[in-house]
């Protein structure tokens, strides 16, 4: 926006936005407004008022149909969705999980609106590296080769499911990126008994 809104268009100025998910932060961009308690006791207001829904201290949706995923990403950054999410959603896993697992700076299990969340601390230099990581709108999540490799990292013996999704020539180009020769040889083991 070039210009800070006007009494009455502050709302429409995050209805309008392409985020489900809002952030104090974010709202500073929107509105140019630099105090943050300004920006608070706003937010607060509007969703005293039904008008705007507070998930959980500093992040308000539009409405019900927020998008789970981006709520996910948002609350600790960098942060992109991989693991057992990504595998699942491929064919790699068969079982089916309730939480939406997320490669983070930090690991916790937390809970919002209902839906479970679980962090899973990966190193700053592989977390901030973009490979094997596609952004879908407004949310960041590992290709199915990048979270077989980041299960693989945090969990050295992890039992999959079906290894036939994978594109391999994809799992070597994104593998150095963990710079870690005993999950190198493990990755060979689980192509050569794929191949077979």
């Amino acid at each position: 926006m070039d210009r800070k809104p006007k009494k009455g268009e502050y709302l429409e100025v995050l209805l309008r936005s392409s985020k489900s998910i809002f952030s104090v932060k974010d709202v500073v961009l929107l509105w140019g407004e630099e105090r943050k308690q300004k920006i608070a006791v706003r937010l607060n207001k509007y969703a005293k008022a039904g008008k705007l829904i507070r998930l959980r201290r500093g992040f308000y949706a539009k409405d019900k149909n927020y998008d789970r995923f981006e709520l996910a990403t948002r609350i600790y950054t960098p942060s992109y969705i991989s693991f057992e999410t990504v595998l699942t959603r491929t064919g790699i896993n068969f079982q089916k999980y309730e939480s939406i697992f997320i490669a983070s700076y930090v690991t916790r299990d937390i809970e919002v609106d209902g839906q479970k969340i679980s962090f899973i601390r990966i190193k700053g230099d592989i977390l901030s590296n973009i490979y094997g990581i596609e952004h879908q709108g407004n949310i960041a999540i590992a290709t199915k080769e990048r979270a077989f490799l980041d299960r693989l990292y945090i969990s050295k013996n992890y039992y999959f499911d079906n290894l036939n999704p994978l594109d391999w020539e994809k799992v070597f180009q994104i593998l150095p990126i963990y710079n870690n020769k005993k999950m190198e040889k493990k990755v060979n083991d689980y192509f050569k008994s794929a191949k077979n």
